[in-house]
């Protein structure tokens, strides 16, 4: 039997986490939030199936939709997303079948494609919207609200340090090709 993925991530941090000595801290963390983020992101696709019939990406596109009146193009979708255009198009089809989106050409290119909630798809993605907090809120009840505003905190900076760290990266790869040339 093949075990699910945040089992398999957890394992794999557990692993970690038994012979220290065999891994840096910077490895144990990672592997703490990718376990953590893993565990999250699966129970919310479940809780999305069991009482929406619905999928995270579906959730995700729905939720981009909802902070505009005016719509958005796929390219903009996708970029928020941070998936390919082909991937928000599939979901996309989806929605419009269903009649929770609505797709209209752009007045000024009849090329790109305006998406937007129809009223039945806001008033779907709000009751879905409202479970998602509470089942976030779930999922958080283990902390305090201080352990909640540290951790916060925390995250910040670690994200921070990764931007850092691959702005770094990008341009001493830029400088580097130009001593190549």
């Amino acid at each position: 039997m093949e075990m699910p993925s945040s089992a398999l991530m957890l394992d794999r941090e557990t692993k970690a986490s038994e012979r220290p000595g065999d891994h840096k801290d910077e490895l144990r963390l990672w592997l703490r939030l990718l376990t953590c983020s893993t565990l999250i992101e699966t129970e919310i696709r479940n809780r999305l199936r069991e009482e929406f019939k619905t999928t995270l990406p579906r959730f995700d596109l729905m939720a981009q939709l909802d902070k505009t009146a005016v719509g958005m193009t796929v390219g903009e979708v996708s970029q928020r997303l941070m998936v390919s255009n082909g991937n928000v198009t599939a979901v996309v089809a989806g929605l419009v079948a269903d009649g929770l989106v609505d797709k209209r050409p752009a007045p000024q290119d009849r090329r790109v494609q305006i998406l937007t909630l129809t009223a039945q798809g806001r008033k779907a993605f709000r009751a879905m919207a409202e479970r998602h907090e509470t089942w976030i809120a779930e999922l958080f009840a283990g902390l305090d609200q201080p352990e909640i505003g540290q951790l916060f905190r925390l995250l910040g900076t670690t994200k921070t340090s990764l931007h850092r760290a691959i702005a770094g990266r990008t341009k001493d790869a830029g400088e580097a090709a130009k001593g190549d040339a």
